[in-house]
């Protein structure tokens, strides 16, 4: 299932804590983020069990546009976790929303 800019921007301002993964590279997570949990996609395999404690818990993988994050969304429901929404858009699409405002 999958979570919209402006659903995630809402719980983000009201303060709410979630688990965001960003699976970007360390050199885009630099540029601009939204202080999410950094572990790039090529890593994600061998670091699946830095998550195992949050598998039951909602997971909101985000990338620059959608891609990536649909790719490690498959991943984690591959192995097991079963509340993981991918951020319909990703940064580029969470920061456009932003400048709509």
């Amino acid at each position: 299932m999958d979570i919209t800019v402006q659903e995630l921007k809402e719980r983000l301002d009201k303060g709410e804590q979630v688990n965001l993964i960003d699976v970007r590279e360390v050199y885009e997570y630099e540029e601009d983020n939204l202080g999410g949990e950094l572990i790039p996609l090529g890593e994600l395999p061998y670091r699946i069990d830095e998550l195992e404690d949050r598998k039951e818990e909602e997971l909101i993988i985000q990338c620059r546009s959608g891609a990536r994050s649909a790719r490690a969304q498959m991943f984690l429901e591959q192995n097991g976790f079963s509340n993981v929404r991918n951020l319909t858009g990703g940064l580029l699409a969470y920061r456009e929303n932003e400048r709509k405002k």
